[in-house]
């Protein structure tokens, strides 16, 4: 009688399954290409570059050859003030188009036509690098945000987009999500607050075409941490960031976070070797009392990887 019990109960799970896959494999399924690209989904597909993650272009997955985030306040062609600044992404000679700009039909119905007839985003040479934002334009009565390849309607060049910019508004948002994702950090920490009680403590949960374009979608595992999606709407400190990432227990005490401190590097901001053993000697004597106030932390040098980091953090995680 076990046994037979067995052989039914195998045959239901074996009938299921086969459902299952027959809904998978012939039911209706959406199509990215059907839902309109959201502002966020431009402006992650654009700041990011073509793949984020391991891919021929980057075998190590150490965050090179992306684009590169620049705020700015007056136009780097003619020098006029820019108000409010807005957000543009550089892609120098040879970095390679984000899947929006290669494949515009990814873009969604209006997006795809305005960003094509508008945006001129055909124009754009990958050998010569180029310069796009995210501009807003209308589409059967409705107002559409679209991409704009401003090398070609305003003139912009890379680099004296990178040169009116300043490293001051300059993000290597790009890279920071590729040490995002190569550090594991997805292990702990979701970028999807659920459809559920979620929007009270993490923020909204996403839009369909908030990920069009995005390569790939790393949504994250288990939420052994807080969602991070909106984190830098709770917390835009790069203080507290940088003092976070560097020993988690200056900010959080309890925190179960391992310590980033080797995406330091060897050098701190002024070129000053960091000595961590000592840093870690005086955190320790600070926990036991021996000093009133924790070491310094020092400041991250501008090719650090974890510059990188809080740039993607603070200026995408909004």
């Amino acid at each position: 009688m076990a046994f037979r019990r067995h052989k039914f109960g195998s045959a239901g799970i074996g009938l299921m399954f086969g459902f299952s896959m027959c809904i998978t494999l012939f039911g209706p399924s959406n199509d990215f290409r059907s839902g309109v690209s959201t502002w966020v989904g431009l402006d992650k597909q654009l700041s990011l570059g073509r793949v984020i993650g391991f891919s021929y272009e980057d075998p190590t997955v150490s965050g090179d050859g992306k684009p590169i985030t620049v705020i700015l306040n007056k136009d780097p062609k003619t020098g006029v003030a820019i108000d409010p600044p807005i957000r543009a992404y550089v892609y120098k000679p040879g970095v390679k188009f984000s899947p929006g700009v290669n494949h515009p039909e990814l873009l969604g119905p209006g997006v795809e036509d305005l960003s094509m007839r508008d945006g001129k985003i055909s124009s754009a040479s990958m050998s010569s690098g180029a310069v796009f934002t995210v501009s807003k334009g209308v589409f059967n009565d409705e107002e559409v945000d679209y991409i704009e390849n401003a090398s070609a309607t305003r003139g912009w060049t890379p680099d004296k987009t990178l040169r009116t910019a300043g490293d001051a508004n300059s993000r290597y948002v790009g890279k920071g999500k590729t040490i995002y994702i190569s550090e594991g950090c997805w292990w702990c920490h979701t970028l999807l607050p659920e459809q559920t009680q979620d929007w009270q403590m993490f923020g909204q949960p996403p839009f369909l075409g908030d990920f069009n374009g995005e390569m790939p979608t790393a949504f994250g595992s288990d939420r052994k941490a807080p969602d991070i999606l909106h984190v830098a709407s709770r917390n835009s400190s790069r203080e507290w960031m940088t003092m976070h990432f560097f020993n988690p227990r200056l900010v959080q005490p309890n925190s179960i976070m391992p310590r980033f401190d080797y995406l330091w590097g060897k050098q701190d901001a002024n070129g000053n070797s960091i000595d961590f053993a000592k840093w870690r000697a005086d955190y320790s004597d600070y926990l036991h009392g021996k000093r009133i106030y924790a070491p310094e932390v020092p400041e991250p040098a501008r090719d650090s990887e974890v510059r990188a980091l809080i740039d993607w953090i603070l200026t995408s995680l909004k």
